[in-house]
């Protein structure tokens, strides 16, 4: 009976009714489908933090594991910021007449450097009771 109903609604819906009708469809899918991407990333990259440096991995993406900003490896690297060097590092590094253990090294100071320390250490002890 409802179905019915529904039918019978559509198929009285002049064009521009379907206009909105197909506006209003184009957006939720829209909407759901950038939801997806987002939730896709933020589960992606969870799982990824402080990944270990490895020669298929480009600067951008190990800036991105270790949340530090892409400027600070680059500079390490004595690369230019932009455009953003898409070449995975061991690629870099044979440029470089370096091995990857060096390069690894590098990045590993500079994201130590970059970073602020961690954990932050214990509040002065005042000498009062605890």
């Amino acid at each position: 009976m409802m179905i019915r109903e529904i039918v019978q609604t559509l198929k009285e819906f002049n064009w521009r009714q379907w206009l909105v009708l197909a506006a209003f469809l184009f957006i939720i899918g829209f909407t759901g489908h950038r939801a997806y991407l987002f939730a896709r990333d933020a589960i992606y990259w969870h799982y990824h933090q402080d990944e270990q440096i490895r020669g298929w991995m480009n600067v951008d993406y190990v800036a991105h594991s270790y949340r530090v900003p892409p400027h600070v490896l680059y500079q390490a690297l004595d690369l230019p910021h932009r455009p953003p060097d898409r070449r995975p590092l061991s690629e870099i590094a044979r440029e470089q007449h370096r091995s990857m253990d060096e390069v690894r090294a590098i990045l590993q100071d500079a994201i130590i450097h970059a970073r602020p320390p961690y954990p932050p250490p214990p509040p002065p002890d005042k000498g009062g009771p605890p």
